[in-house]
């Protein structure tokens, strides 16, 4: 009975923090639900932490990322921009397709010209997606804050053009705050662009359908994602501070020494430093020294490379790796490397790294792009690249399961981005590759 009453307690406790962020909402959305006693919608709360009035803000509040300003700066250090590199550049290098999606029928397409036009438009709008950049230049900003900081934004905007559908551009995913009282509809604002400085009330709204918001490492307390590099955040900032030192005592700026004269005066004490400032260092001269008693040398370090931390560098720089998914060896660590291991490490950097961020990529581009945007729900976007393994071996298995009559023609064309072959030997409409 205690537990039934406990139970109780908490939902109706959870059913007023509802009722208070339903507060701010213009159309009492909640007020609606609880009139007419439709719980057939979401009844659980999103983001509790950030709604609660306990959670930092004011129920329903639009809210910011809370990014270190250093990001953008480390992101710019060679370490870092090694590991950025090394799943951006492989990305946007990809061969891609616009394809009919998975299920649908042939009578959703309408006739096989009029769906090839369309995949024709959506293949021209993604080539060319606005007047200045390419795919490629679009996708390297997206990529580059999603690893950055987790975010990464896409302003889209349907044209009404049957030849190109939509344009797109980029936008930095810093400024992009998040309406934690969103609905889910489509005239209500999700998404507002507010720039650093900007006076109260200039903000730009914008709907689900158009913005594309890339969240890596999606949680449920917060409606932002997670970035690599957030993730080793403290790793950099150590690693830079560990280089720094190690560059300043290499450079003899750390001097680990000292000469002790016993029993000297401090006239002579003086007279030794002017000395050896004047004569002495800098100049390579070997220097004489003629003293009742003979000076010591004082050492403070070892004098050997132990003195730069080089392992405790290394240490760092497999920490990197490890908050972006890479192997070591990608990022100049090939002491523990040999033939048998290096093309294992770089199947595990592709499938660990680069493949999971090329498909969310590939997915958003069809959802919020194909479907929400433009509102052609039959096409979808594929990077072809993603299941290939080495051509000849990808051939070879190709082969011998078409011999064995596990696949067929064009089922194997499929696979390789080809139309497939008509009755009458005809290619027929299968997608447009990248």
């Amino acid at each position: 009975m205690g537990e039934r009453m406990a139970t109780v307690s908490v939902a109706e406790r959870m059913r007023a923090v509802w009722k208070r962020a339903g507060a701010g909402m213009g159309r009492g959305r909640v007020a609606e639900v609880e009139a007419a006693g439709d719980w057939s919608k979401r009844r659980t709360l999103a983001l509790p932490s950030i709604l609660t009035p306990y959670g930092g803000g004011a129920p329903g509040a639009v809210v910011p990322k809370p990014t270190p300003a250093n990001l953008r700066r480390f992101a710019e250090t060679p370490l870092v921009r090694r590991a950025i590199n090394v799943i951006k550049d492989r990305i946007v290098a990809m061969d891609w397709q616009v394809r009919v999606r998975r299920g649908v029928v042939s009578a959703d397409l309408g006739s096989n010209a009029e769906a090839r036009l369309k995949i024709a438009a959506l293949r021209r709008t993604l080539e060319e997606p606005n007047a200045t950049d390419s795919f490629r230049t679009l996708m390297e900003q997206v990529i580059e804050d999603a690893l950055t900081g987790g975010y990464g934004a896409i302003e889209m905007e349907a044209t009404g053009d049957a030849e190109a559908p939509a344009q797109m551009w980029a936008v930095d995913g810093a400024t992009i705050r998040v309406n934690a009282r969103w609905d889910g509809s489509a005239e209500m604002a999700r998404y507002e662009q507010v720039s650093a400085g900007a006076l109260p009330g200039a903000a730009v709204e914008l709907r689900d359908n158009q913005l594309m918001y890339v969240r890596m490492n999606p949680r449920s307390f917060t409606p932002f994602g997670l970035g690599p590099l957030e993730v080793a955040f403290e790793t950099v900032n150590q690693f830079l501070s560990a280089h720094r030192f190690a560059g300043k005592l290499a450079a003899n700026s750390v001097v680990q020494y000292a000469l002790w004269l016993n029993e000297a005066t401090p006239a002579q004490h003086d007279r030794m430093i002017r000395w050896w400032q004047d004569e002495i260092e800098g100049t390579g001269r070997v220097p004489l020294i003629s003293t009742e008693q003979k000076p010591e040398v004082l050492r403070f370090a070892q004098g050997t490379d132990a003195d730069l931390r080089l392992e405790w560098q290394r240490f760092l720089i497999r920490m990197v790796a490890n908050a972006f998914g890479l192997p070591p060896l990608l990022l100049g660590l090939e002491g523990d490397v040999n033939r048998a291991t290096a093309s294992e490490l770089a199947d595990e950097a592709f499938r660990g790294a680069i493949e999971p961020l090329a498909k969310l990529i590939a997915e958003h581009i069809t959802r919020d792009l194909f479907s929400k945007c433009i509102g052609w729900r039959e096409f979808e976007f594929v990077f072809n690249d993603l299941n290939a393994r080495d051509e000849a071996t990808e051939l070879a298995i190709q082969t011998q399961l078409l011999a064995a009559g596990v696949y067929t023609v064009n089922e194997v064309r499929a696979m390789r981005g080809l139309g497939p072959i008509g009755a009458a030997g005809e290619v027929q409409l299968q997608g447009e590759r990248g």
